[in-house]
């Protein structure tokens, strides 16, 4: 190996905490046999069967993490808690670091790293600078979908918080994002708490919130009847046929998820216009639900007035 692909090495594995993919040294003009013979020199060492260590010592954290990273493939990130320790979070560790991967790309698993095809996956998660790794928000809430425990969940979000990773309202809006899991709605309720001390946004503070943005008040817990028997509605403008239902954290419930569906049908084929605002999004993202109420207010009076 000459001095200038000795070189070429040696600016990788700076960068990189002393560890180089196979597939950079082979961009860098290193060839098989130059790797081979310098792992048989015992100057390097095989970390893995796509990354080596360019010297002989033990490796550190850094080293595993860009390792794990490098393993993973050109779109590999670190991801969940593995994310969040190479962020900075202190006091918490993981068996086996994560990297996350798009679906359908190559996998070389290897049992140092746990490497995973993910459907979340997105080049727009990811952190700026540094090892390849997913912003802090996105990080906590993913590592509190998948981590062990709900304890460790809830553990893990606190924590980013407290050491200033993270404001809840990062790690709300990046709950919102989920769709489905078993654990969407204890990191509502975790995060709610984290937001103001579970201080919860009941139906004055939204009625409060409309007079000030100009917007009629509404009928509260209006009672209505359908085939199905009688159910509340949580805000309700009868003359314009809008009606909001506030889904708090118990709307997710297996069980209220048939009469929930029952009754907005219900109001649907009675035509009025229902929205669904989810307690968090109101929270966090207040000026768009109410956007929306106001845009449906707005049809309401269109249609009255045709």
């Amino acid at each position: 190996m000459d001095d200038v692909r000795r070189a070429r090495v040696d600016e990788l594995a700076g960068n990189q905490s002393g560890v180089v993919g196979r597939r950079q040294l082979y961009a860098a003009g290193i060839t098989r046999s130059d790797v081979r013979a310098a792992l048989r020199a015992r100057r390097w060492q095989r970390v893995s069967d796509q990354v080596v260590a360019v010297h002989n010592g033990p490796l550190t954290q850094r080293a595993h993490e860009w390792a794990a990273v490098l393993q993973g493939g050109p779109r590999a990130q670190l991801d969940g808690a593995s994310s969040l320790i190479a962020s900075g979070l202190e006091r918490f560790t993981v068996d086996r670091i994560r990297v996350s991967v798009p679906r359908g790309a190559r996998v070389r698993r290897t049992r140092s790293y746990n490497i995973r095809q993910t459907r979340r996956w997105s080049a727009d998660d990811q952190a700026p600078g540094g090892i390849p790794r997913t912003k802090v928000a996105v990080a906590a809430v993913r590592a509190a979908l998948w981590l062990a425990s709900n304890e460790q969940a809830r553990l893990v979000l606190t924590m980013v918080v407290q050491q200033g990773l993270a404001t809840p309202q990062q790690l709300g809006e990046e709950a919102l994002r989920i769709r489905r899991d078993r654990r969407r709605d204890l990191i509502h309720v975790t995060i709610g708490d984290l937001l103001d001390g579970a201080r919860a946004l009941g139906e004055l503070d939204i009625k409060r919130e409309l007079r000030r943005r100009g917007l009629p008040a509404p009928q509260q817990q209006v009672l209505r009847k359908d085939r199905q028997g009688r159910y509340y509605l949580d805000l309700h403008w009868p003359d314009l046929g809008v009606v909001v239902e506030i889904d708090g954290i118990h709307h997710a419930w297996a069980e209220n998820v048939v009469g929930d569906a029952l009754r907005q049908n219900a109001l649907a084929l009675d035509g009025d216009i229902v929205l669904r605002l989810p307690l968090l999004g109101l929270r966090i993202q207040p000026d768009d639900f109410f956007a929306q109420i106001a845009r449906a207010l707005d049809m309401g009076r269109q249609r009255k007035a045709a």
